[in-house]
């Protein structure tokens, strides 16, 4: 029963998130590491993700039973009842705010709680509107490294803005990638994801071109001086690469393959990304 209830709050997107947060914190420190405050944001942050992934799991249960990948789920087969995931939800969430209230900084907390509401709310109401939910599912995605940072300083700057813009780019092609090569379970479901509402072709090119916004967006940390040259030279191979598969597929026919190549490589691009913020003081 413990291993349902563990699913219900989507480690792997813990995970994710939590390492892009570790990376706005590191990035914010410049090599003097508070690691009391660096748990509390790690574990804090990760519950109150729990939290909403299981809320999310609990509005979704009627469109999840209706998709393959989804039809599994705890919620949709019965085995952990609407109430018990209402409870531990809320469970996981106070929790979490209390460890990021007492451990880390007022805007760092509220940054996470307008993730969580972002994810819930915003997203669960606009994924059912339109092809836009991508892009507001997209808001709270790109929260973590704000969380991270302003646990250490305390305030959004310019760098905490950045590391927003940042994730979002990043997370477009990723999303829009999985709708490509998901798109009849989406469709079954009846979820607008673009590919659904305005084809293949058109996904294709918005991937392009938020990809192209990444690889600009990724050069202003070090444009700002929040970043060396390191970081610098390393997130702008990777964004060309990516770049460069993505104007590849929009002429080829064999898009499924195309879109599962564009985000795995993305999984590369955030994890590398992610570690050279990470280490940036020690670098050049």
């Amino acid at each position: 029963m413990f291993g349902r209830f563990l699913s219900l709050t989507k480690p792997g997107i813990i995970r994710g998130n939590l390492l892009t947060a570790v990376a706005g914190f590191l990035l914010a420190a410049q090599g003097s590491i508070h690691f009391v405050t660096l748990a509390a944001m790690a574990v804090g942050l990760s519950l109150i993700i729990a939290s909403a992934c299981v809320f999310n799991n609990y509005i979704d249960r009627g469109i999840d039973k209706k998709m393959a990948r989804t039809k599994h789920r705890a919620l949709v087969e019965g085995t952990i009842a609407p109430s018990a995931a209402l409870v531990f939800a809320s469970t996981l969430g106070v929790i979490g705010t209390v460890i990021m209230l007492l451990g880390t900084t007022l805007v760092a907390l509220v940054s996470a709680l307008f993730g969580l509401f972002a994810y819930v709310v915003l997203y669960g109401v606009a994924k059912r509107a339109g092809s836009y939910g991508t892009l507001v599912g997209a808001i709270s995605g790109a929260i973590p490294p704000v969380v991270g940072y302003t646990a250490v300083t305390g305030s959004i700057d310019l760098a905490a803005i950045l590391l927003f813009v940042i994730l979002i780019f990043w997370q477009m092609p990723h999303f829009y990638a999985i709708a490509l090569y998901r798109q009849k379970d989406y469709a079954s479901a009846g979820i607008p994801v673009l590919p659904v509402v305005s084809g293949i072709q058109k996904t294709k090119l918005y991937i392009l071109l938020y990809i192209a916004g990444y690889t600009i967006a990724v050069t202003l940390l070090t444009v700002f001086g929040y970043t060396g040259y390191v970081y610098l030279a390393v997130s702008l191979i990777l964004g060309l690469v990516w770049a460069r598969q993505a104007i590849a597929g929009q002429k080829t026919s064999d898009t499924v393959v195309w879109a599962k190549s564009i985000f795995q490589f993305s999984l590369i691009v955030i994890a590398v990304l992610s570690l050279t913020l990470s280490v940036d003081h020690w670098l050049v």
